[in-house]
Formats: C-alpha cells, structure tokens, sequence
C-alpha cells in the first residue's frame, strides 16, 4: 500500500527545542510504511495524478491547509491492567500519603490483584482499548510496561499482551518493558523479592523474548539503591536496556544512580538534585518528566525548561493517571512547566524517539526518506495547536505506518475541507 498525504500548510519534519525544521507545505510518499519521498506541496500529486488514480494499492490524503507533525511517541506508559481505584482520590485529599494507602491495602497491590486474575485474552482486549485511545490523541508507538503482576506468570501475561497490542496493524507499536521490580509482593521481603526477580522471573522474560527493557521503581518505601543496582545492573548484562523510575516522592539520589548505571532515561524526577540532574546529564541519561503524575496527585509540577540535559515528556498512564492523551501532557508542561509548543513536540518525537526505539530499527519521530511514515494532521493551520487545547484531541488524521485512521472532529476547522 502507498499513501500520498499532501498539504499546504506547515509541515514540522524535524522538531527541536528551538530550531525545527518546518516545510511550507509538502506531499509525503509512504510506501509499506516507511516514507520514501518528500516533495513541495503538489509535485508528488501531480506525478501520481492522484486526484483521479483509482489503483486500490493507493491512497491519496489531501488535507488542504491543515499542518502536519511526526507521529508522537509515549516513552512511558503502563498499558496493561485492570480493575479500578479512583476512591484513592479521596483518601489522598484526606491526607494519606501514596505509601499509606499502599500500607493499608490500596496502591499498586490492589491493581496486582486484580490484574492477576484477568486472563491473558482480557488483558489484550483492555490493550487494545487502550491503543485506540492513544491513537485517537496522536501517539503512534510508546512503551509499555509490565509490573501490575508481579508474580512471574502475571508479569509473562502483560508482557505478551503489550507485543500484541503492538502486532496489530493500523496501532500504535509498542516497546515493551519488564517492571518485575514495581513493588515488593505483601507478605515478602526487599531481599527475598531481589533473589526471585534475579533466579526465576528474569529468566523467564528472557526466554520469552518480548521485553526489550528493564525497569526497577528506585524509591525509599519500595526498591533501595542497592537493589536497584543489583537489579538492572543483571538485565542491562543480558541485553536489555535500562530505565528507571526515581525521585517521586523524596530526593533518594537516583539521578547519581542512573548516570552511574548509563540507563537510557530516568523518569519522574521530581525531587532529583540539581547535581543529579547535571550528572545525568553528562551521563546522556534522558530525564523522563510526566506531567500528568504530579498533577493528578497534587504535587508540585517540574521545572522542565531548567533541565540540563535530554528529556522526554509521557503521559505515564496507570490507575493514579489515567489518561493516554500526550497532547494534555505536553498542555500541562507548556502552561505549568515553562516551556514552549515546540520544545514539548520535541520532547514527544525526536528526543522521545531515542528512548523508545522501534522494534524494528526503523527510525521515527521525524519526518524524512527512510523513517517510518507515522504522521498527524491537526485540525487547524497552526502546528502550534498541537497542545493547546487540553480537553479536545487536536488531530483530525493519524497515519500509523502508512495506515489512516481519520477522527471526527471539527475543533478549529481550516476554510478547506478534508476529501477523506
């Protein structure tokens, strides 16, 4: 199948901080899903004769003024659960602390709980729900992780649910990501917990050959440095890469573990040093901010224009954040954390691009001959609009891979119509 999407209006290729490289219009050839030329708005129509080629193998997508941005990547996400705990909300506006409500029951074990006991057919169905959410606000690929199992063959089961979300044609590609290391199971110990994930349920995932990450929650109340280290320091020996949860709650020094360790990103960082930050930094560790945590809990949100080095921004759903829309995430970074449309586009291609790398090695996160052909079409003129109107998806098209899936909306509708 080759699709031609052709417009006149903006087109970022290659978004940055502050330097993006942005077309006056542009005709985009995808051929089996990868883009394989880009030409000034109109050439490739004319050359395919595209308003009247009736070829069932082709597919013209005229969007007229509207702008065009790389398809945007969630660098973290927990995809796959189930069950419910939106009463938490209320205990934390009491005053209970995210540990105590996991002391008294509630927390990430109550999901455990409940997870453990769907079926691996659920546990797809409730994936690919989620992914059609997630494509319905612009997200063409992200990482998923496991970690809502614990138990190894609870862990096997979301890990296998995610590759499959992934496998279905049309969806967003899913990096998956092995979080054995969210929680210490009630009843164990931090140590006991440490030797089962290393003698039997890390080589488990690695023998089912799904995971391409590892992860470890590093907070005091859940997994010490020295677990952590332990942990990761054994799954990056086998070949996965390395990620890392710190630095929700307290400042447990986690921004000098990541860098020590070399992991690829290390996310939340809320109350990172600013010497942990600039060590992380140097260490070309991505710092992985989530907007949506810090405002769901209200906590304090980030600095994120500050930061020293690399980083992402993601919409870290799970039962606390329950929300898939990257363009709300990067909505609260813009109007809460100071920093520009263009700088959160980055943060959600480009730079999200070298966290979650494609399982198949095609590049993605930009536009250009050779990366995959996963674009969005805003409503509007303006690329700007892309995150500024939290509450309503701003994407009237998304092409994941050559594939469109048009979305009914007529949010700040352009004086051309759509013919698709």
């Amino acid at each position: 199948m080759r699709t031609l999407v052709s417009t006149v209006g903006a087109v970022v290729t290659v978004p940055s901080i502050d330097s993006s490289t942005i077309l006056d219009g542009a005709d985009i050839l995808i051929d089996n899903g990868v883009i394989v030329n880009i030409q000034a708005s109109g050439e490739l129509v004319d050359e395919f004769d595209a308003g009247s080629n009736n070829d069932e193998s082709f597919q013209y997508l005229n969007v007229g003024e509207r702008a065009i941005v790389p398809g945007l990547i969630d660098a973290h996400t927990h995809l796959i659960w189930t069950g419910d705990r939106s009463d938490e909300v209320g205990k934390r506006l009491s005053g209970m602390s995210y540990h105590d409500i996991a002391a008294a029951g509630g927390g990430i074990g109550r999901t455990v709980r409940a997870t453990s006991k769907a079926s691996a057919s659920d546990l797809l169905s409730i994936g690919l729900d989620r992914a059609a959410i997630a494509r319905r606000s612009g997200t063409t690929y992200l990482e998923a992780k496991s970690g809502y199992g614990l138990e190894t063959d609870a862990e096997l089961k979301q890990i296998q649910a995610a590759h499959d979300v992934g496998e279905v044609l049309g969806m967003p590609g899913v990096h998956p990501t092995w979080l054995g290391a969210h929680a210490i199971p009630e009843g164990d110990t931090e140590e006991n917990t440490v030797e089962r994930l290393l003698s039997e349920q890390l080589p488990a995932v690695l023998d089912q050959g799904l995971a391409k990450s590892a992860d470890v929650f590093c907070e005091p109340g859940w997994f010490s440095l020295e677990s952590t280290e332990r942990i990761l320091t054994y799954a990056m020996g086998c070949g996965l890469s390395g990620r890392l949860h710190i630095d929700e709650f307290v400042d447990g020094e986690g921004g000098a573990l990541a860098s020590k360790l070399g992991v690829v990103t290390a996310d939340h960082a809320l109350q990172t040093s600013e010497e942990g930050r600039r060590a992380m930094a140097d260490a070309d560790v991505i710092t992985g901010f989530l907007p949506g945590t810090p405002h769901m809990m209200n906590l304090s949100m980030p600095d994120i224009g500050s930061t020293p080095g690399a980083y992402t921004i993601a919409s870290d759903f799970n039962p606390n954040c329950p929300s898939l829309s990257l363009p709300f995430a990067a909505s609260l970074a813009v109007h809460r954390a100071g920093i520009t449309p263009e700088a959160a586009l980055a943060a959600v291609t480009t730079t999200a691009a070298k966290s979650v790398p494609r399982n198949d090695g095609i590049a993605h996160g930009s536009l250009a001959v050779g990366h995959a052909g996963s674009l969005n079409v805003l409503k509007g003129s303006s690329w700007e609009g892309w995150c500024l109107s939290p509450g309503h998806d701003p994407f009237t098209l998304t092409v994941i891979d050559g594939h469109a899936t048009k979305h009914e909306n007529s949010f700040h509708p352009v004086s051309t119509n759509i013919p698709v």
